[in-house]
Protein backbone atom coordinates (compact mmCIF):
# COMPACT_ATOMS: atom_id res chain seq x y z
CA UNK A 1 0.00 0.00 0.00
CA UNK A 2 1.62 3.01 -0.71
CA UNK A 3 2.07 5.90 1.63
CA UNK A 4 -0.40 9.37 1.06
CA UNK A 5 1.56 11.89 -0.79
CA UNK A 6 3.21 14.17 1.59
CA UNK A 7 1.71 17.74 1.55
CA UNK A 8 3.75 20.54 0.46
CA UNK A 9 4.05 23.74 2.44
CA UNK A 10 1.96 26.57 0.87
CA UNK A 11 4.50 28.59 -2.10
CA UNK A 12 5.34 31.99 -0.78
CA UNK A 13 4.37 34.22 -3.42
CA UNK A 14 6.88 36.29 -4.73
CA UNK A 15 6.39 40.03 -3.09
CA UNK A 16 8.79 42.96 -3.24
CA UNK A 17 11.05 42.88 -0.95
CA UNK A 18 10.03 46.14 0.94
CA UNK A 19 6.63 44.39 1.40
CA UNK A 20 8.42 41.23 2.39
CA UNK A 21 10.35 42.63 4.71
CA UNK A 22 7.44 44.69 6.37
CA UNK A 23 5.58 41.11 6.69
CA UNK A 24 8.57 40.01 8.50
CA UNK A 25 8.79 42.39 11.21
CA UNK A 26 4.86 42.23 11.33
CA UNK A 27 5.06 38.07 12.06
CA UNK A 28 8.15 39.11 14.55
CA UNK A 29 6.22 41.39 16.62
CA UNK A 30 3.24 38.91 16.41
CA UNK A 31 5.27 36.66 17.80
CA UNK A 32 7.10 38.75 20.76
CA UNK A 33 3.71 39.64 22.05
CA UNK A 34 2.45 36.42 21.78
CA UNK A 35 5.43 34.56 23.22
CA UNK A 36 7.98 37.08 24.50
CA UNK A 37 11.50 37.59 22.89
CA UNK A 38 12.71 34.26 24.22
CA UNK A 39 9.96 32.52 21.93
CA UNK A 40 11.47 34.80 19.18
CA UNK A 41 13.28 32.62 15.75
CA UNK A 42 13.92 32.37 12.25
CA UNK A 43 11.71 29.28 12.10
CA UNK A 44 8.95 31.05 14.75
CA UNK A 45 8.98 33.99 12.46
CA UNK A 46 8.74 32.09 9.16
CA UNK A 47 5.86 30.15 10.67
CA UNK A 48 3.77 33.43 11.85
CA UNK A 49 4.76 34.44 8.03
CA UNK A 50 3.87 31.84 5.87
CA UNK A 51 7.16 31.35 4.04
CA UNK A 52 10.15 29.28 4.79
CA UNK A 53 13.12 30.13 6.16
CA UNK A 54 14.87 30.85 3.03
CA UNK A 55 12.70 33.64 2.43
CA UNK A 56 13.56 35.01 6.02
CA UNK A 57 16.89 34.82 5.00
CA UNK A 58 16.43 36.25 1.63
CA UNK A 59 14.82 40.02 3.23
CA UNK A 60 17.09 39.97 6.06
CA UNK A 61 20.90 38.69 7.52
CA UNK A 62 19.57 36.81 10.26
CA UNK A 63 17.20 37.15 13.01
CA UNK A 64 19.26 39.79 14.65
CA UNK A 65 18.98 41.87 11.31
CA UNK A 66 15.47 41.36 11.70
CA UNK A 67 15.09 42.34 15.22
CA UNK A 68 17.24 45.78 14.74
CA UNK A 69 14.96 46.36 11.60
CA UNK A 70 11.90 46.02 13.71
CA UNK A 71 12.88 48.05 16.68
CA UNK A 72 14.16 50.57 14.57
CA UNK A 73 11.17 51.11 13.01
CA UNK A 74 8.98 50.63 16.46
CA UNK A 75 11.14 53.27 17.44
CA UNK A 76 10.35 55.60 14.54
CA UNK A 77 6.67 54.76 15.13
CA UNK A 78 6.84 55.53 18.95
CA UNK A 79 8.49 58.56 19.10
CA UNK A 80 5.93 60.16 16.90
CA UNK A 81 3.15 59.29 18.14
CA UNK A 82 5.27 60.53 21.52
CA UNK A 83 5.13 64.14 19.96
CA UNK A 84 1.58 64.05 19.17
CA UNK A 85 0.76 63.56 22.87
CA UNK A 86 2.84 66.69 23.95
CA UNK A 87 0.25 69.52 24.82
CA UNK A 88 0.17 71.88 22.17
CA UNK A 89 1.10 75.99 22.77
CA UNK A 90 -1.05 77.12 25.37
CA UNK A 91 -0.94 78.83 28.66
CA UNK A 92 1.98 78.08 30.64
CA UNK A 93 0.99 79.61 33.54
CA UNK A 94 -1.60 76.68 34.11
CA UNK A 95 1.34 73.73 32.88
CA UNK A 96 -0.86 71.01 34.95
CA UNK A 97 -2.91 71.32 32.78
CA UNK A 98 -1.58 71.60 29.98
CA UNK A 99 0.54 68.42 30.83
CA UNK A 100 -1.91 66.98 31.99
CA UNK A 101 -3.60 66.68 28.73
CA UNK A 102 -0.68 65.03 27.32
CA UNK A 103 -0.79 62.41 29.01
CA UNK A 104 -4.29 61.55 29.22
CA UNK A 105 -2.88 61.36 25.08
CA UNK A 106 -0.31 59.49 25.83
CA UNK A 107 -1.77 56.74 28.47
CA UNK A 108 -4.49 56.43 25.62
CA UNK A 109 -2.03 55.89 22.45
CA UNK A 110 -0.26 53.01 24.63
CA UNK A 111 -3.44 51.16 25.81
CA UNK A 112 -4.93 51.49 22.32
CA UNK A 113 -1.73 50.17 20.71
CA UNK A 114 0.50 48.32 22.84
CA UNK A 115 2.51 46.56 20.03
CA UNK A 116 4.07 49.88 18.85
CA UNK A 117 5.52 50.48 22.45
CA UNK A 118 6.41 46.88 23.84
CA UNK A 119 9.84 46.53 22.14
CA UNK A 120 10.94 49.98 22.82
CA UNK A 121 9.33 49.64 26.82
CA UNK A 122 10.59 46.72 27.05
CA UNK A 123 14.02 45.62 24.76
CA UNK A 124 15.63 42.05 24.88
CA UNK A 125 19.27 42.43 26.36
CA UNK A 126 22.13 42.14 24.03
CA UNK A 127 21.09 44.40 21.88
CA UNK A 128 23.58 45.78 18.91
CA UNK A 129 25.14 49.19 19.72
CA UNK A 130 23.60 50.46 16.68
CA UNK A 131 19.68 50.11 17.98
CA UNK A 132 20.63 50.98 21.75
CA UNK A 133 22.00 54.65 20.33
CA UNK A 134 18.92 54.71 18.29
CA UNK A 135 17.00 54.60 21.10
CA UNK A 136 19.07 56.46 23.49
CA UNK A 137 19.37 59.51 20.38
CA UNK A 138 16.09 59.73 20.19
CA UNK A 139 15.22 59.71 24.23
CA UNK A 140 17.43 62.49 23.77
CA UNK A 141 15.40 64.46 21.96
CA UNK A 142 11.84 63.93 23.66
CA UNK A 143 14.17 65.67 26.68
CA UNK A 144 15.08 67.92 24.79
CA UNK A 145 11.45 68.83 23.99
CA UNK A 146 10.61 68.48 27.88
CA UNK A 147 12.75 70.40 28.61
CA UNK A 148 12.19 73.49 26.50
CA UNK A 149 8.46 73.40 27.71
CA UNK A 150 9.78 73.19 31.63
CA UNK A 151 12.39 75.99 31.23
CA UNK A 152 9.23 77.90 29.29
CA UNK A 153 7.13 77.34 32.66
CA UNK A 154 9.78 78.12 34.53
CA UNK A 155 10.02 81.67 32.67
CA UNK A 156 5.82 81.90 33.98
CA UNK A 157 6.28 80.90 37.38
CA UNK A 158 7.41 82.53 40.35
CA UNK A 159 10.76 81.95 42.34
CA UNK A 160 13.74 80.42 41.58
CA UNK A 161 13.94 78.96 37.72
CA UNK A 162 13.77 75.58 37.45
CA UNK A 163 16.70 72.81 36.94
CA UNK A 164 15.05 72.09 33.44
CA UNK A 165 17.31 69.64 32.37
CA UNK A 166 17.04 67.87 35.50
CA UNK A 167 13.18 67.58 36.01
CA UNK A 168 13.37 66.26 31.67
CA UNK A 169 15.45 63.52 32.38
CA UNK A 170 13.02 63.12 35.20
CA UNK A 171 9.67 62.80 33.43
CA UNK A 172 11.48 60.86 30.97
CA UNK A 173 12.22 58.04 33.27
CA UNK A 174 8.70 58.59 34.61
CA UNK A 175 7.05 58.51 31.45
CA UNK A 176 8.82 54.86 30.23
CA UNK A 177 8.13 53.61 33.80
CA UNK A 178 4.46 54.33 33.59
CA UNK A 179 4.36 52.79 30.04
CA UNK A 180 5.41 49.96 31.15
CA UNK A 181 2.94 49.45 33.80
CA UNK A 182 0.34 50.31 31.31
CA UNK A 183 1.33 47.49 29.16
CA UNK A 184 2.38 44.65 32.14
CA UNK A 185 -1.55 45.27 33.71
CA UNK A 186 -3.22 47.74 31.77
CA UNK A 187 -6.73 46.58 34.12
CA UNK A 188 -4.87 47.70 37.17
CA UNK A 189 -3.35 51.13 36.02
CA UNK A 190 -6.81 52.52 34.06
CA UNK A 191 -6.25 55.74 32.24
CA UNK A 192 -8.12 57.60 35.02
CA UNK A 193 -5.89 56.29 37.57
CA UNK A 194 -2.62 57.29 35.69
CA UNK A 195 -3.68 60.59 34.70
CA UNK A 196 -4.63 61.55 38.13
CA UNK A 197 -1.63 59.88 40.04
CA UNK A 198 0.54 62.10 37.68
CA UNK A 199 -1.47 65.50 37.76
CA UNK A 200 -1.37 65.28 41.74
CA UNK A 201 2.61 64.64 41.22
CA UNK A 202 2.86 67.71 39.40
CA UNK A 203 0.05 69.63 41.26
CA UNK A 204 2.90 69.28 44.29
CA UNK A 205 5.71 69.82 42.12
CA UNK A 206 4.48 72.89 40.32
CA UNK A 207 2.08 74.49 43.29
Amino acid sequence: MSSPPRQRRPYAARVPIDVRREQLMDAALAVIVREGYGGVSVDAIAKEAGVTRPVVYGAFEGLGDLLTALLDRQQVRAFGRLLEAMPDDGDLSDPVALVTVGIERLVTMIREDPDTWRPILQPPDGLPDLVLKRIEADREQIRGVFSSFIAGVSESQPGPPFDADLYAHAMVAVCEHFGRLLIDDPDRFSTERMVEGATRLLTMLWR
